[in-house]
């Protein structure tokens, strides 16, 4: 990021979109040492990312600079978009975030619950964690990248496994639900948030306005701050995002889980 700043002209696309990921871009001050990811090199990835390369591929095919402010105003993307989602998922990981996601699990095991095709667990088993992918199968895909996706619905899921207590709970592009798509908007991210008993929360979706994921009128942090006030954001980090999107990684923690000190 720093080098995508320092590089860019003055008052040129990039310059602006340089400076809205920096100004999003949040690690807790006493995890900011830990969570300090160095590059990787080149020929030893601690795994392949497939879907990186088809995102780098329609970023330079589509003259895609990065989101900036103006990115919450967007409706549609490209036609190429649900091709992607269908067969990789909704949001594209990142080593960072993968990196922050293993370390921050500390050993733990963790839930992916709405795992849709499974590529967000896959690839955090290929970076050394237990991941259970747990998706009522609600959608058809593409493809899907592991074969031990626990068929269930989340909150049932839970009740059978204390809560998720001990365990990390991920939310990869919530739902936002309601309108012609039924359920009640928000519902699914709220009703997961408290039933939820452990303390580590991560989610993977919007950072603007645009209310694609979770809920129509508030980001992640947003809602959690309104309605979950005993959560501490911890993280909160850009990830690859598709042209016309700004997504980013949350995570929350709370209790004794809460980092102290600066």
């Amino acid at each position: 990021m720093k080098n995508f700043a320092t590089n860019a002209k003055k008052a040129s696309i990039r310059a602006e979109v340089a400076d809205h990921l920096a100004g999003k871009r949040f690690l807790h001050p006493a995890l900011e040492s830990r969570l300090t990811i160095p590059k990787t090199k080149p020929k030893k990835p601690p795994s392949s990312n497939p879907y990186l390369d088809f995102w780098a591929w329609s970023c330079r095919n589509l003259e895609w600079c990065g989101p900036c402010e103006s990115s919450g105003r967007v409706n549609t993307s490209h036609h190429v978009l649900p091709i992607f989602m269908h067969h990789f998922g909704c949001a594209t990981p990142s080593h960072e975030s993968l990196e922050i996601l293993r370390i921050l699990a500390e050993g733990r095991e963790l839930v992916d619950m709405g795992s849709g095709n499974g590529y967000w667990s896959f690839m955090l088993r290929r970076y050394g964690l237990t991941v259970h992918a747990v998706d009522n199968m609600q959608s058809e895909w593409r493809v899907n990248w592991i074969g031990d996706t626990i068929i269930s619905d989340g909150i049932q899921w839970l009740r059978r496994n204390a809560n998720g207590q001990n365990m990390v709970l991920l939310l990869v592009y919530p739902i936002v639900g309601g309108g012609v798509g039924g359920g009640t908007e928000g519902g699914f991210t709220r009703n997961l948030v408290n039933t939820f008993r452990g303390d580590t929360i991560a989610v993977v979706g919007t950072q603007n306005g645009n209310g694609y994921t979770g809920f129509k009128n508030v980001t992640m942090d947003q809602f959690m701050v309104r309605e979950q006030p005993e959560w501490t954001k911890v993280v909160q980090i850009p990830l690859p995002s598709f042209a016309g999107k700004d997504e980013a990684l949350y995570v929350f923690q709370r209790g004794d889980r809460v980092p102290k000190g600066p």
